[in-house]
């Protein structure tokens, strides 16, 4: 029995599987190349972290350009409260920033990113308007803030056309608020292209200076704001849907309407009287008969005229005696006559007349007897108000 455990214990060892041997570089090699994908993930995160951080470098600034704001590495600002003056204009649409920007250059504010802070830090500051302000000189950013939403810091020319105002009025209210004469405003009025007068005037200007309040830089000229009050009607009537070929026409029935009565309520009645007179064939034959077109071809803008003024043909405006509209409207119709003229009141009436003059009463006919009652009316107040 030792022999044969002696054979055994001498036998050499069985040769390792070349499965095994396999297994092994296998293993080997799928370790190599999770070390190779880790490092090729490692450097595709930093070079994506690099780009990330350079599109963040250049993206951030105009980000907050975006918002009203820009990069300002120094919030210098003045102690105040300042000294001087100067004028600074705001253009329409300004940003925080743009605003800033401006104030620097003007030596109003020490640094944009004051500014900025203290327009961030006022919720009302986006209520800064367009315009031109007069401002003291190395000011705290907080009171340039509170001094552009001061009114009274605003820089120039207030300027109220009133309804009705004829081209006459309008050209002494403008000479007067721009402090030059008459004529230099006269002298604007000669270019009728330059004020922006659309063809359909021909040349004519009354009526195209809409009433309104105007602003203007106190540089202005005369050939601006004309130009600006112009623009303002054309863009009304256009709001209004007036078609290009009737705005004459329109314009020169709501300026009657405008001189005919002082109360609101009786426009869309004298709209409906012009529109049937001009219509009418047996009875107005297409006459107005209206007292503000004579007085307008007169001069004046107010009153009764005579019998002598409405019988007189010489007056182009004399509507008593010539068919039609008058040549041009006769003054400048605010936005209730004009709607009045495009919505007159259901009715035929062909007469009115003013019964009150202090209370402006009217009171509309169909018929010539009835006015003439009317009429009476007014005689019979004008004998109990002597003085007006």
């Amino acid at each position: 029995m030792s022999d044969l455990f002696d054979e055994v214990a001498d036998a050499p060892e069985p040769e390792e599987p070349r499965t095994s041997r396999r297994a092994v570089r296998a293993q080997e090699e799928a370790r190599r190349r999770r070390r190779n994908r880790r490092t090729r993930t490692g450097i595709v995160v930093v070079l994506t972290l690099g780009l990330l951080a350079a599109v963040a470098w250049f993206a951030l600034p105009q980000v907050r350009e975006t918002l009203g704001f820009r990069p300002d590495t120094s919030a210098e600002d003045y102690p105040g409260p300042g000294s001087g003056e100067t004028d600074v204009t705001i253009p329409i649409g300004a940003s925080g920033s743009e605003i800033a920007s401006t104030l620097v250059e003007a030596g109003v504010v020490a640094s944009e990113r004051a500014f900025t802070d203290a327009y961030a830090n006022d919720p009302t500051a986006a209520g800064i308007q367009p315009g031109t302000y007069t401002l003291m000189e190395e000011m705290r950013a907080e009171d340039a803030v509170a001094a552009l939403l001061d009114p009274a810091s605003r820089n120039e020319i207030t300027m109220t056309i009133p309804e009705g105002f004829t081209r006459t009025q309008v050209m002494e209210r403008i000479a007067a608020n721009l402090e030059v004469e008459v004529e230099e405003v006269a002298s604007a009025l000669e270019d009728p292209a330059a004020i922006g007068l659309p063809e359909v005037a021909e040349g004519e200007v009354e009526g195209w200076f809409g009433p309104a309040t105007y602003a203007f830089e106190p540089d202005a000229t005369a050939e601006d704001v004309l130009a600006e009050m112009v623009s303002y009607q054309v863009a009304r009537l256009e709001e209004l849907g007036v078609p290009e070929d009737e705005w004459q026409s329109v314009l020169t029935r709501a300026s009657i309407v405008e001189r005919e009565v002082n109360i609101d309520e009786y426009m869309p009645q004298v709209a409906t009287v012009i529109q049937n007179r001009l219509d009418d064939t047996t009875e107005t034959h297409g006459m107005l008969g209206m007292d503000s077109t004579v007085l307008y071809g007169l001069g004046r803008s107010g009153g009764i005229p005579t019998r002598d003024e409405t019988e007189n043909p010489d007056n182009r405006y004399n509507t008593y005696v010539h068919p039609g509209l008058p040549p041009t409207p006769i003054g400048s119709p605010g936005e209730t006559a004009i709607d009045a003229v495009l919505n007159p009141a259901p009715g035929d009436w062909l007469y009115f007349v003013t019964i009150n003059l202090d209370t402006g009463e009217t009171l509309f006919a169909e018929t010539l007897e009835e006015q003439n009652e009317n009429v009476q009316l007014l005689r019979e107040w004008q004998a109990e108000n002597p003085s007006s």
